[in-house]
């Protein structure tokens, strides 16, 4: 069983919060998007304030940092979520579930 996680939805002309962009670039890691490049361009942000966010998420050890031995040459380093990282996105779908919920419970 394949789990899918929370994107936020890019055509959306809502700034996003610091929180929702972390968990943007959280989920494309998860869902294999690995290269910086590749993850900048995903959650539509500009390089520098992508750097501070995965050295931030790094820091924190939600993500870590892997040296790019893959199949692409050009890459020096690449990210993978950690079971930390693993644990908030789950916490936070299942959190963004159950606030989906909410309103049918009441009524």
């Amino acid at each position: 069983m394949e789990a899918h996680y929370y994107v936020c939805d890019l055509r959306m002309s809502i700034r996003r919060s610091k929180f929702e962009i972390y968990i943007d670039i959280m989920s494309l890691i998860k869902n294999g998007i690995h290269i910086p490049t590749r993850i900048m361009y995903n959650a539509n942000l500009s390089w520098k304030p992508l750097k501070e966010i995965l050295k931030s998420l790094c820091l924190q050890g939600v993500i870590q940092e892997t040296s790019g031995n893959g199949d692409d040459k050009r890459t020096k380093r690449n990210y993978v979520l950690t079971e930390k990282g693993e644990n908030i996105l789950r916490y936070f779908n299942k959190a963004k579930c159950l606030m989906e919920e909410a309103p049918l419970i009441r009524n």
